[in-house]
């Protein structure tokens, strides 16, 4: 699908995309085309095909995408996957203006340092069972990483 198909997928119910039934081919590639320049994607052409980007073209042009949209909650998994240092920087600064705005943004990552970066408050799940959210800076790459070993507390137990 081209991008502007794939960005109808998700924005279908913002005003101005879809009237009566009738999709407006123009404001959804606008859509598209903001989000391709916000975000530093990479277009061969004015609207591609999504497989004819790179990995990390495509990461940015998604989480932009969603990002756009100002949702009440995004729920992202490892949102800087396969992105070079300052496409992740932009996507990291982005989520944390759109958790300022007052969305709420629950990223799962394995990138502690991503991790500490976003969150406010961390929690971790380990065999199943996820932790009591904790205040991120109450907490060290340590902690989490007892945790995810699955100590309940994340402090060391003497043995």
């Amino acid at each position: 699908m081209s991008l502007a198909d794939n960005n109808l997928l998700t924005s279908h119910s913002l005003a101005g995309v879809v009237k009566k039934g009738v999709i407006d081919e123009d404001a959804i590639r606008q859509a598209s085309a903001d989000v391709a320049t916000a975000f530093d994607v990479r277009l061969p052409n004015e609207n591609p095909l999504a497989s004819a980007l790179s990995g990390g073209n495509l990461q940015k042009f998604v989480v932009g995408r969603e990002i756009a949209k100002s949702p009440k909650v995004l729920v992202v998994s490892q949102p800087t996957w396969g992105v070079d240092v300052g496409a992740a920087m932009y996507i990291r600064a982005a989520m944390l203006e759109l958790a300022a705005m007052g969305s709420a943004v629950v990223m799962i990552s394995q990138d502690l340092e991503e991790v500490f970066t976003i969150a406010h408050r961390i929690a971790v799940l380990y065999d199943g069972y996820l932790s009591a959210a904790m205040d991120a800076t109450d907490l060290t790459a340590e902690k989490v990483g007892l945790l995810m070993g699955g100590s309940a507390t994340g402090e060391e137990v003497d043995a």
